[in-house]
């Protein structure tokens, strides 16, 4: 099947390249193949041409035609890869969990498990009149989140 030896190719080219990993791929009408990926360091044109032509140049176009489309992880795509966490650590996100909590906090760690986000609040004094400014800190696990993105600062 076509998407099966597509699968299998681009498998092979991301195995040789272990800095780069699969966020998207799918195969729609026409065959019109689109593979998204990331890097640990980021991603390069290059890189998206490395994986492009290791599909392209093992596919028959005699046989099947077919049009590629590889691209790179965008700076608003939503996180979906542990190590797409693990490479923003420090980095501002907005984070919605299945349970509707959300959060706009720092990504301060990232493991195989869980994130943890730390942000500022201004909450009432224990004791007396007025606000203080308390540092929070969440646990959350990969499981929970409905969607992870970085909030851009300008």
């Amino acid at each position: 099947m076509f998407k099966d030896t597509v699968a299998e190719l681009l498998e092979q080219s991301l195995q040789k390249r272990s800095d780069l990993f699969l966020i998207d791929f799918e195969i729609i009408d026409g065959n019109k193949i689109r593979i998204v990926i990331d890097g640990d360091s980021g991603v390069l044109v290059e890189d998206c041409m490395y994986v492009s032509r290791a599909i392209e140049h093992n596919l028959d176009r005699e046989e099947q035609d077919f049009s590629l489309e590889v691209s790179s992880a965008g700076a608003t795509t939503p996180l979906k890869d542990k190590r797409q966490f693990k490479k923003h650590i420090g980095r501002r996100l907005v984070v919605s969990t299945f349970e509707k909590q959300k959060y706009e906090a720092v990504l301060a760690a990232a493991d195989d498990l869980n994130i943890v986000l730390e942000w500022k609040a201004r909450e009432p004094k224990p004791i007396g009149k007025g606000k203080v400014t308390v540092q929070k800190t969440a646990m959350i696990s990969y499981q929970d989140i409905e969607k992870a993105q970085i909030k851009l600062v300008f």
